[in-house]
């Protein structure tokens, strides 16, 4: 409660008790016996049905933004004396992915998105988020800074990513790294002038050198890079051998030897060699665990060590939408109204990390008596809070109550949005 109380302490009068009702629904998985229905989900927490109006009307038209609560609840994660954020080598991981709440059967969906089980674009909302990565309670969280909407104009996941790319070029500071997966290209990160990131790369990525390519004594002298592909492919049955490594280098993790191969002073494959080009290093990273190795790109001039620790860094992201779909429950969506339909992903996205950061500061409780070794996760955390009601004799802060506004002369339930036909003039007879 008093986590919650820190997210809606700023909010108006009335919205944020409201809110406050909604929140804890969320956080308690209540929408998962409701299967995603939202007004027996906040019924099935202890509230009466008029606060079940005010939660849904403080939801849907309440006078906040999703903005305002991520921003809050970054400040308050930020202050705590227990957070620390990780560095390697002076950098910090600022992480960045999309997520897509699918709604096939919604009409004038905003956007689509590929699901891989049916193999095509389906109907869905989608968001990008970006998140800051640091240690609290001893475990790994993604601290999100925002949760971006697509563009109303151009709804593609390539122009939410031109959006999300471009706020992290013009807020990162001089000690921050963007981590993304390989869903981003590198030419995506120059056009938005992102100067320091790790990215993951395709198995059958190539690039060229920044240095014009030596002429061989016959032909036409050449005015590009030789090529250099770190990997292996095959096609068409042919092998196509990987370029020989600039150099490799061999360290220790946890007992296990990692080892990999580096080519440096890289620029895209379309590129003409010059001295002002941006460059990057390409490391292909062996772990004698797996088949395949990482094949990833920066422009940091760090260890290959550090690099893998911050692209390891970018899997706390993954939680919060796994916290917020599995989690909460919120994977099922039955609001149809346009502010609805963006506003209730974003609140399960917050409520998804609030469950995280709470799972990782609470004692961990088993399940039952087969849980010897039980880890600090976000799913035993919101089953010991499923059926709980909301605590009515929690001592709430004055500024925490309902708003005394007359309504008793509004009509209410469904008389209060049932239209009725105008009446129609009366014609004189001629």
């Amino acid at each position: 409660m008093s986590v919650l109380l820190e997210l809606t302490r700023t909010l108006p009068i009335g919205t944020n008790l409201a809110l406050l009702h909604f929140l804890w629904m969320l956080v308690s998985g209540a929408l998962l016996p409701a299967r995603g229905a939202l007004f027996p989900a906040l019924l099935s927490v202890g509230l009466s049905a008029a606060a079940t109006r005010r939660a849904w009307a403080a939801f849907r038209g309440g006078v906040w933004q999703s903005r305002g609560l991520v921003q809050h609840w970054r400040t308050y994660i930020t202050g705590l004396p227990d957070w620390q954020a990780t560095r390697y080598e002076g950098y910090r991981a600022v992480v960045a992915d999309t997520v897509a709440f699918w709604r096939p059967t919604l009409q004038n969906c905003p956007s689509q998105h590929y699901h891989p089980l049916a193999q095509r674009a389906l109907p869905a909302v989608l968001f990008g988020i970006v998140g800051e990565v640091g240690r609290v309670g001893g475990q790994r969280l993604a601290c999100p800074r925002a949760f971006m909407r697509v563009d109303s104009q151009d709804p593609r996941e390539a122009r939410l990513w031109e959006l999300v790319l471009g706020q992290l070029g013009r807020q990162l500071a001089a000690d921050e790294a963007v981590v993304v997966d390989a869903g981003v290209k590198i030419r995506m990160l120059q056009t938005a002038q992102v100067e320091r990131y790790v990215l993951r790369l395709a198995t059958n990525f190539t690039a060229r050198r920044n240095v014009v390519a030596p002429y061989k004594g016959t032909g036409r002298r050449p005015t590009y890079g030789e090529w250099v592909r770190p990997l292996a492919r095959t096609r068409k049955g042919n092998v196509i051998p990987a370029t020989a490594a600039d150099r490799e280098v061999q360290w220790e993790v946890a007992g296990v030897t990692l080892r990999a191969e580096i080519w440096e002073g890289l620029i895209l494959p379309g590129g003409v060699p010059d001295p002002a080009n941006p460059t990057f290093t390409v490391y292909a990273i062996y772990d004698p665990r797996y088949t395949d190795p990482w094949l990833l790109a920066s422009p940091l001039a760090v260890t290959p060590a550090t690099i893998q620790a911050l692209y390891q860094d970018r899997w706390p992201v993954e939680q919060i939408p796994l916290s917020a779909k599995q989690m909460v429950g919120a994977h099922r969506q039955f609001v149809h109204a346009p502010a609805s339909v963006q506003r209730l992903p974003e609140l399960a996205l917050l409520a998804g990390s609030v469950l995280s950061f709470l799972a990782a500061t609470t004692p961990v409780q088993p399940t039952g008596f087969w849980d010897r070794q039980p880890k600090r996760t976000p799913g035993r955390f919101r089953r010991q809070l499923q059926g709980q009601p909301f605590p009515q004799s929690y001592p709430l802060p004055p500024q925490l109550r309902k708003k005394a506004a007359v309504t008793a002369h509004l009509p209410k339930g469904v008389r209060a949005h049932r239209r009725k036909k105008r009446p129609q003039p009366v014609q004189n007879a001629v």
